[in-house]
């Protein structure tokens, strides 16, 4: 395996430091959203200079907030920008990723029902109570390391608060993580300065290619089949997902998909 040359980056919105409140801060109608996205812009820039300080020649940056997070007027020079909504199919996406030699993840939460995780949610902050699969509960970043891990990209980076950096280390132990705050509950947190943060960001991105380049981290697989459920808070949401291909309604609340490729129903 020769030296990383490209990595492609999933970002959220809710792991940042300084960012408490998704009603002011992660929302799009928010008062404060334009200014989080500058701070999370910061914190891609400052992950891609430590990429580049370490060698890597390409970085593709994913737009993974849902109203979209990314300050594209701020975002680095030599960065590239996969956004848009809605996604394009994955049978587009998967080789996008595929193409990269690994993956990196800034700005992540903890998943849902992390008592101290800062804003800690799994897709939906409004609908969705968990997601489990093979009976395992996992977050968001379960759910991209697997689909990296599926294509044979090692996720070697997360950034975020403490609770998701554990979240990162119990799913993958040699990962590096850097956290930019500390949760009190889930909307009260310790930040780090923006100064601070960016720096220990920068610093993580330079080690997580340093180490990796020494010893390589292996793809995350889970092995098939698989079973994913999906749990809502209200039973219209459920109601809504029952009549999709492939789904069985468990109880009220409850979605079941399964099927052998973790690919097809991960991001169900």
């Amino acid at each position: 395996m020769g030296l990383v040359k490209k990595v492609v980056m999933l970002t959220d919105l809710e792991g940042v430091a300084g960012i408490t409140s998704f009603e002011d801060q992660a929302f799009s109608s928010g008062r404060y959203y334009d200014s989080a996205r500058r701070l999370l812009t910061a914190e891609v820039n400052a992950a891609i200079d430590g990429l580049m300080q370490a060698g890597v020649e390409e970085a593709l940056v994913i737009d993974g907030h849902g109203a979209g997070g990314i300050a594209y007027e701020e975002l680095h020079e030599r960065a590239t920008l996969l956004h848009g909504r809605p996604l394009a199919p994955w049978h587009r996406l998967a080789p996008v990723i595929a193409d990269h030699d690994a993956a990196i993840l800034v700005g992540q939460h903890a998943m849902a029902g992390a008592v101290t995780g800062v804003l800690s949610h799994t897709q939906s902050s409004r609908t969705i109570d968990y997601y489990r699969l093979n009976d395992q509960p996992i977050g968001e970043t379960a759910q991209f390391a697997l689909c990296c891990g599926e294509l044979g990209v090692p996720v070697i980076l997360l950034t975020g608060d403490a609770d998701a950096c554990a979240e990162a280390r119990e799913l993958i132990s040699d990962i590096v993580t850097v956290a930019v705050k500390q949760g009190l509950g889930r909307t009260t947190a310790i930040s780090l300065s923006p100064t601070q943060a960016r720096r220990a960001i920068r610093e993580g991105a330079t080690l997580a290619i340093a180490k990796h380049n020494r010893s390589p981290l292996t793809p995350l697989r889970w092995p098939g089949p698989y079973t994913l459920e999906i749990r809502y808070f209200f039973t219209t949401d459920a109601d809504a997902r029952a009549s999709q291909a492939g789904a069985e309604r468990v109880d009220d609340r409850t979605i079941r998909f399964t099927g052998d490729s973790l690919l097809e129903i991960i991001y169900r």
